[in-house]
């Protein structure tokens, strides 16, 4: 695994640089180009436009965001459910998802909305770091989503998504051995093994460089994870199921994808992973 780091590592010309966020300790902000959020409203994206809130220098009306929240599911409800009901009335009876999506998260990364997942075809579970656990590390929401997609759903396809400016790693890599028993950093202990492999890999470069490179590291680590159950191992082996990765870079609107390749990977003998179909969207 370290020469696959490694290969990236000789490819990676330029990382997202970071900044250290004001009055926040071990937390780091990736800096968002111009160009790109200037080119949000060409894109026709909504936001919220938050609260204005009375203070001593001015005094605004409060906007309500579930207004807001109200005009959406209108506009959803006309546009969408309306103009797709038949889609929508199936759904009534079951679901048969072709897909499981394990995804970060980081409310700037939805796969919905990037990949277009219309209702019905993807069942979806999102945590920090879009981390999977090991079957040895036990029971977690995510592999209790996994059991179900796979053994109830019988889905075809698993999907890891990981993305660019990831809060999760950049925790992760800034952990060192101490008594911090915090939520976030008891469950991002699940990629440590991705975090030694960059950093054996890789200490020859920047911070923010490792956190890219651990990203995607951290998918293809989850990807081995995978195959610690046996349930999910059988139905690869015998084709019936097919484990992808996937990354994200938000900041240059660019998508990785790449599946695991069964035949030539293994969570014995050294966890050694092989990958195939690797393409570049954007």
């Amino acid at each position: 695994m370290a020469w696959f780091i490694r290969t990236k590592a000789r490819l990676l010309v330029s990382a997202t640089r970071l900044v250290r966020a004001p009055d926040l300790t071990d937390h780091y902000v990736c800096s968002v180009p111009r160009k790109w959020l200037r080119s949000k409203a060409a894109l026709g994206l909504q936001e919220f436009t938050g609260s204005k809130v009375e203070n001593g220098n001015n005094s605004g009306e409060r906007l309500d965001l579930f207004d807001e929240l109200k005009q959406r599911f209108l506009s959803f409800k006309k546009h969408k459910y309306l103009e797709e009901l038949d889609h929508f009335q199936s759904l009534k009876e079951a679901q048969s998802p072709k897909f499981m999506v394990i995804a970060c998260a980081d409310s700037r990364v939805c796969p919905s909305t990037i990949l277009g997942f219309r209702p019905g075809e993807a069942f979806m579970i999102r945590n920090v770091a879009n981390l999977v656990p090991p079957l040895e590390n036990g029971p977690s929401e995510t592999n209790a989503a996994l059991e179900f997609a796979v053994k109830t759903l019988q889905v075809e396809n698993i999907l890891i998504i990981g993305h660019s400016c990831c809060g999760g790693i950049q925790t992760l890599m800034s952990m060192r051995d101490s008594a911090d028993s915090s939520f976030i950093k008891s469950w991002v202990t699940n990629g440590k093994v991705a975090k030694l492999r960059t950093e054996a890999a890789a200490n020859h470069l920047s911070f923010d460089q490792q956190c890219r490179l651990c990203e995607k590291e951290s998918i293809n680590i989850s990807l081995l994870n995978l195959l610690t159950y046996p349930w999910i191992k059988e139905r690869v082996k015998k084709e019936l199921l097919f484990v992808h990765g996937g990354y994200y870079d938000f900041l240059n609107c660019i998508f990785e994808k790449w599946t695991l390749d069964f035949k030539g990977s293994s969570v014995e003998e050294g966890r050694r992973l092989l990958v195939k179909d690797e393409q570049i969207w954007g």
